[in-house]
């Protein structure tokens, strides 16, 4: 992950164009237009051998006859002289280029062009890309038909196609960017680089992104985590339905691709949409600030039909129709001719003025059962528009944490309305469902922010054969095989406390009927099969066989139906299972499965033999904790029914997610994992418990960890040291659930250590601040707690972080010990963890900026090796650094 030289893409002193041209309509004839055109204020150079001038500009024959060092190079010649171009490039002290040309299918040349880049540490965006557009620099390093307007938004496109029609349709609307880039090939600058450069870049309010592939997915997720804690970043995703890999279970038929990039999307904090225009309602509504707390709608009309439609949007985009109160209802129907029933939609009738708009929405407003309100107003001769929509913007006003949208229908009568709100910042929409959605769409968006913010519930371990479980699955593969049998697979989920019912595995007729007598009847026998994932459609299941005979006889007509259904299928015998009757039960299916952008992922969903008919499932990226479980499992249909709704079972939902995290905790441990799928998971009040288990093994390649997109908690890292006295230390790194100790440990520290510490005092250590400390990704940032041994163990007593910069090579920390601890050598043990990871990781230098009156902070900053200096912009401030290279 770097911006290292993206400056020189983004604001550049000087610009190189090679492959310039005069031929009308050619690549390098536009290029050179735009470039020229763009009002860029430092100098465009042209390369081309062949001609004297350029549109009146002198043109160079090659990157050697230049007379200034250009920072940024655009280059259009064929993919074959690129190589040799770049190298020249980077030689002469060019520090970045877009290659425009196409013709780099070959893995070979690719390579070639960033070995020529490398040694300059030179960087490349594309090949085959569209170009960069600035218009606030007056850079159109592009062959876009139009130079777009200057404004807030960033737009970065995997399309060069999608990239100018974007252009298009936003140049008719008014709409204006800080930067448009098509990246097109990635084989160097990529999407998490830019979300990186355009998180801090002061001219971008908001990030647009049109994705299609990921090179890097934990390089993404982490950028994106943080560039979507900064500002709104909106992303649509092409591509939809394509599934994962083909695998032997239910999981690799039920989940696509799309479904996991819509979970990492939700889980780095972003708002996905589904369509173009939908990319630019998500921005503007995104603007206004609006942040409902829920999805209850409230709507006001003055048509009866229009507040209808708005209703069936309402429902057909998940939100609900708020439930007024009985105060509201009766003082909206005071407002209204005698004999009108109030209900939701609010209809005003088509007489309404803005008197009565104003009236009617000011009470509307006040109602707490609302968390949103829609304001739609239909033309009529009766009543002018104009007026109900400035009575709408003067009530809105007064109303200051009001999450209000409007829609006037039509379009004639409408234009005027629309443009007093949106001078006036009220978000204003052509119809009703597209209203709707932009209001869900805050709704998402508000979500999804808060599941990054969420404190989540720790759950108790259940493992009890780890070592155990590791070398089952390394014996299975040593003797060549990649699938488990039943009793494996019931021993795999026994040893991650997941129930499952009494299995037994037999290899013939006979010895199914002597393990059904052991065991008791009725039995179930299944087919056994790594070729076989829907036993029941080829005959391979039979229930409640209450004799050996019948067991025997059972799996003597499995293998022959098999045979005839399935002739290419391989039979390793049969499983024997004690019947379970859980007649209330609902049949889940839980899985994991391997997506070949973001790695491991977690699915459940709707079980039984037609849950791939159904459909029914939510994905969800490892790891999970029991918040992240619970909001799995709520984004399922089969979940609307577990609370005993219309009569059916309650489910344990605790449970449930459980099961969810332990299979999560699976593939961290077990990266031989390739595929499991549990079909069914029997579910209600009383738990859980497995029926089916299909478990599918691959020789573990790398680390655990390094498969995830999500770094998993680093338990390598713990450590115990013994300080002054001989007290014994836990160092661990931080965990989400540790917000409650960290909170304590500051509310137990003296204010003047915490204004040390934060530069600022601060009054109210609350759930925001604490979260933001506590839930890190383990790979930009890392952050140590130490804990006593023995006693209080739950306790946070000192705490220290690093947080590393987009290429990983320069570090900031921040340190603190619970002010009745000092003195015992935790703050010198805290940094020195902090130092070896940081030297592990091939950090190069840790520095931190400190008071100057942190004496004792600067005292053991020197004893660990340590310069400082004052800072050049405040003379209070000491930077301290630490040069780590000699370390590694």
């Amino acid at each position: 992950m770097s911006t290292r030289n993206l400056d020189a893409l983004f604001a550049p002193k000087a610009i190189v164009v090679i492959g310039a041209s005069n031929r009308h309509h050619s690549v390098g004839e536009v290029l050179a237009r735009n470039l020229f055109g763009a009002g860029f204020k430092g100098p465009v150079m042209p390369v081309n051998p062949h001609e004297a001038t350029i549109r009146s500009t002198i043109a160079y024959a090659s990157v050697a006859d230049l007379p200034v060092v250009p920072d940024l190079a655009v280059i259009a010649t064929p993919a074959q002289t690129v190589p040799q171009l770049v190298a020249e490039l980077g030689a002469k002290g060019c520090r970045a280029a877009i290659v425009i040309s196409s013709g780099f299918e070959d893995a070979a040349l690719r390579q070639e062009l960033l070995d020529a880049a490398r040694p300059h540490l030179m960087r490349i965006v594309g090949p085959n890309c569209m170009g960069f557009v600035s218009p606030l620099a007056g850079i159109n390093a592009s062959f876009a038909h139009l130079l777009p307007r200057a404004g807030d938004l960033a737009f970065v496109s995997q399309s060069g196609a999608i990239a100018t029609t974007v252009l298009d349709w936003a140049d008719v609307r008014g709409i204006g960017f800080s930067h448009v880039i098509s990246i097109g090939d990635m084989c160097d600058v990529d999407t998490g680089d830019l979300l990186d450069y355009l998180a801090i870049d002061p001219k971008t309010r908001a990030i647009l992104l049109y994705v299609e592939s990921v090179t890097e997915a934990r390089k993404l997720m982490s950028a994106a985590r943080i560039a979507a804690r900064t500002k709104p970043v909106v992303v649509i995703k092409a591509g939809r339905q394509k599934a994962l890999k083909p695998g032997l279970t239910h999981m690799s038929a039920l989940a696509r691709s799309d479904d996991v990039f819509a979970a990492a999307f939700r889980r780095a904090g972003m708002l996905q949409v589904a369509t173009l225009r939908e990319l630019f309602e998500a921005v503007g509504t995104l603007a206004t600030g609006m942040r409902p707390r829920g999805n209850r709608v409230a709507i006001v009309t003055n048509g009866g039909g229009a507040g209808t439609l708005a209703a069936d949007a309402v429902a057909l985009y998940g939100g609900q129709l708020a439930q007024l109160s009985e105060t509201t209802l009766q003082k909206l129907a005071e407002m209204l001719p005698k004999g009108r029933t109030v209900t939701n939609p609010v209809d005003l009738l088509r007489e309404a003025d803005g008197a009565l708009y104003a009236q009617a929405l000011s009470i509307v407003l006040a109602d707490p059962g609302q968390d949103g309100v829609l304001v739609m107003n239909c033309p009529t001769a009766i009543a002018d528009g104009v007026d109900a929509a400035r009575a709408t913007i003067a009530t809105a006003k007064a109303s200051p944490r009001r999450s209000l949208l409007t829609c006037w229908l039509g379009e004639r009568a409408a234009r005027d309305s629309r443009r007093l709100f949106a001078e006036n910042a009220i978000p204003t929409y052509d119809t009703p469902d597209e209203a709707v959605r932009a209001f869900m769409q805050l709704v998402d968006y508000r979500h999804n922010q808060d599941m990054l913010m969420q404190t989540p519930p720790a759950v108790a371990a259940a493992v009890t054969d780890r070592e155990g479980v590791r070398q089952l699955l390394q014996d299975i593969l040593a003797q060549g095989r990649h699938v488990l049998n039943p009793s494996e697979a019931g021993r795999l989920l026994q040893a991650y406390g997941i129930p499952i019912a009494n299995t037994a595995y037999a290899r013939n007729g006979d010895e199914a009927a002597q393990l059904a007598q052991e065991m008791g009847f009725p039995v179930a026998l299944k087919i056994v099969s790594s070729d076989i994932v829907h036993k029941s459609e080829v005959g391979g299941v039979r229930l409640e066989l209450d004799t050996p005979e019948l067991v025997r006889e059972a799996a003597g007509l499995m293998e022959r139906l098999v045979s005839e259904r399935r002739p290419d299928a391989s039979i390793q015998g049969f499983s024997v299972q004690k019947m379970l009757h859980r007649p209330r039960a609902h049949e889940v299916i839980v899985g994991i499965g391997d997506d070949a952008s973001f790695g491991p992922v977690i699915m459940v969903g709707q079980g039984g033999t037609a849950a791939e008919i159904i459909g029914d499932r939510a994905i969800g990226l490892p790891p999970l904790n029991m918040l992240l479980a619970r909001e799995m499992i709520g984004r399922t249909r089969v979940s609307r029914l577990f609370t005993g709704h219309g009569g059916n079972p309650v489910v344990d939902e605790t449970a449930l997610a459980a099961t969810l995290v332990r299979l999560s905790q699976m593939l961290v441990d077990l990266p031989e994992l390739e595929e499991l799928d549990i079909n069914p998971l029997l579910c209600d009040e009383s738990g859980v418990v497995a029926l089916d288990a299909h478990v599918s093994l691959r020789p573990a390649s790398g680390s655990g960890a390094s498969r995830f997109a999500i770094q998993p908690y680093p338990q390598h890292l713990e450590e115990t040291v013994a300080l002054k006295g001989g007290a014994q230390y836990r160092l661990a790194p931080v965990r989400p659930e540790d917000e409650g100790a960290l909170i304590e440990m500051l509310e137990r520290s003296h204010p003047e250590d915490i204004r040390l510490r934060f530069f600022a005092p601060i009054r109210n250590i609350g759930h925001s601040f604490a979260a933001r400390l506590t839930q890190i990704d383990y790979s930009r940032e890392m952050a140590f707690v130490a804990r006593p041994l023995g006693v209080n163990e739950s306790e946070i007593l000192g705490a220290a972080r690093i947080i590393l910069d987009a290429e990983e090579e320069e570090g900031e920390f921040g340190i603190m010990v619970r002010s009745d601890q000092k003195g015992r050598g935790l703050g010198y043990a805290l940094m020195q963890k902090i130092l070896d990871y940081a030297a592990t990781r091939g950090v190069k230098k840790v520095f931190a900026e400190v008071l100057a009156e942190n004496t004792s902070m600067l005292a053991l900053a020197r004893e660990l090796g340590f310069v400082g200096h004052a800072a050049p912009d405040d003379p209070t401030v000491r930077h301290i650094e630490i040069d780590l290279t000699d370390h590694q």
